[in-house]
């Protein structure tokens, strides 16, 4: 092997005497011996902080609409399960004046993963007639039932089977800490999955298709995966005593609910009329979105996004939170974060300064970020207040035409990590950071520009099966 370094740039291989003139040249230089000396020893994130940043954050903001401890995801990937949830249990407290209540997650999450197993076995039937190498066979084989998903997933499973107090199907350790869970589904799911391909004459079985042996390899398969579910999860309610006590110590028994039967007095009646907003720059704006065999409950209407500027994302978060709404929002939450404190903004920390690169060295725009893998959706929560700096607003009809012209101060946002950390489970979002790095929000139309809504009637387009808006339920 050459050692004398004749290989050039040109030559597509790293030149070993141009390394040698680095080391020689960045060795020398005493603010690269500092920072080497620092970061051999702490987290870079530490040595980078921008203390301004910090200290111009508060978690004051002046629209607030929560007064309730923040829920715990543990060790799951269900954010999106208890952003859904948090963004309307003020509903119910509001209407029963009770101090703090929560919607059961493990019950969204029980019938979630089956209806997902269901999907993917019908996915894998309808696919059968690709090689099993497939991009698309193979994505879906990756991550049969993953913890996660989207909004049009989460409305999809509470229209079907209904809502229930936690306590009526409490969390378990399986439900607070998914991988066992998740690894042996998809090892039933994996067997399953070559079985359908078997009987639907897929190109490796070398046979013909048998619908009577597809569907029963589909029905034995989802029996075990319901199996599974039990023993982690627990049988679901069919029904349950729905009783409290209420912020003045009285009593309250209503009698008996069947989950759908709650569902229908305490969730919105328009909840399946929410629309799914992104802000997606790599696509044209004001037209409908999806992706690829993305969904958990077959029949259900596609998972269907409206692409638009930021602004209209941004002022329709406003809107909702001035009105009283929370507001269900998907981000790329580990970009310029602070765990310790419970903090987001784009200028957070100085990565370039402390490299002594040039600032452009580490930046890039957000289509690129999302055309590279820099970003992606990667957790749910709710936007519950909002600062702003006009005091006088009382409504969202008191709001100007442009989130620009309201000139939001920070964003207070509802996450599902616990209350020992930032404002006891409470973050703080600078501005600066909402463009970025939210990709999504769920409200209702009402909020939205007509010709944003108008791209509802329109067939939408499909992104691959792997595409990054897509990442959120994967």
């Amino acid at each position: 092997m050459s050692t004398t370094g004749q290989n050039t740039p040109a030559d597509g291989a790293v030149a070993v005497d141009q390394v040698r003139d680095w080391n020689e040249s960045v060795g020398s230089e005493p603010a690269v011996r500092v920072a080497t000396n620092a970061a051999t020893v702490t987290d870079v994130d530490k040595l980078t902080l921008n203390r301004g940043a910090v200290t111009a954050l508060d978690t004051s903001v002046s629209h607030k609409v929560d007064d309730w401890a923040v829920a715990d995801q543990k060790r799951s990937g269900r954010c999106w399960i208890f952003a859904g949830l948090n963004s309307l249990r003020a509903a119910v407290m509001s209407k029963e004046n009770i101090k703090d209540f929560q919607f059961s997650q493990g019950f969204v999450h029980f019938y979630d993963k089956l209806e997902k197993a269901n999907h993917f076995l019908v996915a894998m039937d309808q696919l059968a007639d690709r090689e099993l190498d497939d991009r698309t066979v193979q994505r879906l084989l990756s991550q049969p039932v993953e913890d996660g998903g989207q909004w049009n997933m989460f409305v999809a499973v509470i229209e079907k089977y209904g809502v229930v107090p936690k306590y009526a199907m409490p969390e378990t350790w399986s439900s607070e800490h998914t991988a066992s869970l998740n690894r042996d589904l998809h090892t039933v799911l994996r067997r399953g999955a070559l079985r359908v391909r078997a009987a639907a004459g897929a190109p490796e079985s070398g046979s013909s298709r048998d619908d009577a042996a597809v569907v029963a390899a589909r029905e034995e398969t989802l029996r075990a995966v319901h199996r599974v579910l039990t023993v982690h999860l627990g049988v679901p309610p069919e029904s349950f005593v729905w009783q409290y006590r209420d912020k003045d110590g009285g009593f309250h028994r209503d009698g008996e609910f069947t989950p759908q039967e709650f569902g229908e007095a305490y969730l919105p009646e328009d909840l399946g009329d929410y629309v799914c907003v992104v802000n997606d720059p790599r696509n044209g704006y004001n037209h409908a979105y999806t992706v690829d065999r993305l969904g958990n409950v077959v029949g259900a209407p596609k998972v269907t996004y409206l692409n638009a500027e930021i602004d209209v994302l941004k002022r329709a978060a406003i809107a909702s939170v001035v009105d009283g709404h929370p507001v269900w929002f998907g981000c790329q939450t580990t970009a310029f974060t602070d765990r310790e404190k419970g903090y987001w903004a784009s200028d957070l920390y100085d990565r370039a300064g402390f490299y002594g690169l040039d600032a452009e060295q580490m930046e890039m725009d957000k289509a690129d970020r999302l055309r590279t893998g820099e970003s992606l959706m990667e957790h749910a929560m709710v936007f519950t207040g909002v600062d702003l700096p006009d005091e006088n607003v009382s409504s969202s009809a008191d709001l100007p035409a442009t989130a620009e012209e309201i000139a939001p101060r920070r964003w207070r946002v509802e996450n599902s990590w616990g209350d020992e950390k930032a404002d006891k489970g409470f973050w703080t979002m600078a501005d600066n950071w909402f463009a970025p790095y939210v990709f999504e929000i769920a409200v209702p139309p009402r909020y939205l520009p007509e010709e944003l809504l108008a791209a509802r009637d329109e067939e939408p387009t499909v992104l691959p099966a792997w595409d990054p808006m897509g990442a959120l339920a994967k």
